[in-house]
């Protein structure tokens, strides 16, 4: 297929590269004319111009978008809807409040234009090991575009099928999903990050105590010099802990074991706040997610040792660079 990708960032331009080498063509666009310039070098068609980046879609056209949530996806699909005809689709990758989904696909609707909103999970490894896509929006946008999702998608790859689902037909198995109407995506997505949050910040507070096994304060024969990394190793093989954030915590540690290069500043990038507003909204209590975000808050104002394991795995998986405190 033809698909047009605004916005080539860290996730952006490396789902281009997926793509293309699934055998899509790819119209390419971007603010800074570099990064077009560079995709142009490696297979895509590069536009200098929104403009230009429309007239090179075909028919019917589909545009992903894929910069920061908020105003620049606002704008940019503003943009893209001034100058795409009925039955053209816009495609949000972005992790935009589902709210604003619903009020955007509405708008959209009055013009014959379809949009889809497409939870993306997969970071800056999203490249190799392909990208779990949570899609809301129209069946028959989403069926149109549905070779884009499994070429991005992981695919069933060496993972077994779960148990009892061996005759269910459904693309779930292949890492993407058509969760419902518009807005369904990134609500999938939104809780998807929630619980991110709370997995991140057990993973971070375990390695805290081990780190502090042999505390001055601690009984002289109660204290343990702990390899902190090897633990992380050894927990990778066999025991139920294990997971791609703890690959990610165990590599961090490896290169540099008291995670000194990080000073434990972890930010919120708006799903975890989402999600307890969901929750508050449908009565269901979530403790552990509330108390993971309000953990990253207090990051901001003194650090532990758990704190840099936090921002650790959010520069592995995502390449989230710290910010200063109190910024």
């Amino acid at each position: 297929m033809r698909i047009g990708m605004v916005g080539l960032g860290k996730m952006g331009a490396n789902m281009v590269r997926r793509l293309m080498r699934g055998g899509h063509e790819c119209v390419v666009f971007d603010l800074n004319p570099e990064n077009v310039k560079r995709m142009a070098s490696e297979g895509a068609k590069g536009a200098a111009s929104l403009d230009d980046f429309v007239r090179g879609l075909g028919k019917p056209g589909a545009a992903w978008v894929m910069v920061p949530a908020g105003n620049s996806t606002e704008q940019t699909v503003r943009g893209l809807a001034e100058r795409l005809e009925p039955g053209d689709i816009i495609i949000d990758g972005g992790n935009s409040y589902y709210k604003d989904d619903v009020r955007r696909a509405n708008a959209l609707k009055g013009r014959g234009i379809q949009y889809l909103d497409v939870g993306t999970s997969g970071g800056v490894w999203g490249a190799e090991r392909g990208y779990c896509l949570m899609v809301g929006g129209e069946e028959k946008a989403f069926r149109h575009l549905e070779p884009v999702f499994q070429t991005l998608a992981p695919g069933r790859g060496e993972i077994p099928r779960t148990p009892g689902r061996e005759e269910k037909k459904s693309a779930a198995d292949e890492g993407y999903l058509h969760c419902g109407p518009s807005g369904a995506g990134h609500f999938v997505k939104m809780v998807h990050n929630g619980i991110e949050y709370g997995l991140m910040q057990a993973y971070a507070e375990g390695f805290d105590i081990l780190a502090n096994a042999n505390s001055k304060d601690l009984p002289e024969d109660l204290r343990y010099a702990l390899d902190v990394a090897d633990i992380a190793e050894v927990w990778r093989r066999g025991s139920v802990v294990g997971s791609w954030l703890l690959d990610l915590s165990a590599m961090a540690l490896a290169e540099n074991p008291t995670l000194s290069n990080y000073t434990g500043v972890v930010q919120d990038s708006g799903e975890g706040r989402w999600t307890l507003m969901a929750a508050i909204e449908e009565a269901v209590p979530v403790e552990v997610l509330s108390a993971a975000l309000y953990a990253r808050f207090r990051s901001r104002q003194t650090h532990t040792f758990a704190e840099k394991v936090l921002s650790a795995m959010r520069f592995k998986f995502g390449g989230h660079v710290e910010r200063a405190a109190g910024n």
